[in-house]
């Protein structure tokens, strides 16, 4: 299979080959790839959580309960790290 990429895409392949973490694009492009398919499980998995959340705070948003987009990011960000500690450690 031969590929055509943009220019910054070769970018951030030679970035992560440069960082000495893979020996060739192919592995690069390997594990994009499972992070994608990874992150795509997830959202399947937790898609009717994820639709009960925004439904939850879509109503406090209309009841006037707002959130300070600090305080969410922050949220966000652990919950991230979470996801990614129970995926490496499965």
């Amino acid at each position: 299979m031969t590929l055509e990429l943009k220019p910054e895409i070769e970018a951030l392949i030679q970035k992560q080959l440069q960082s000495g973490a893979f020996s060739s694009a192919e592995e690069v492009i390997e594990r994009a790839l499972e992070f994608l398919s990874a992150e795509e499980d997830w959202l399947a998995d937790n898609r009717e959580q994820i639709a009960a959340q925004i439904q939850e705070g879509w109503d406090e948003a209309q009841r006037g309960e707002l959130t300070d987009g600090d305080n969410v990011r922050a949220e966000m960000q652990r919950f991230k790290e979470d996801w990614k500690k129970q995926r490496r450690s499965a």
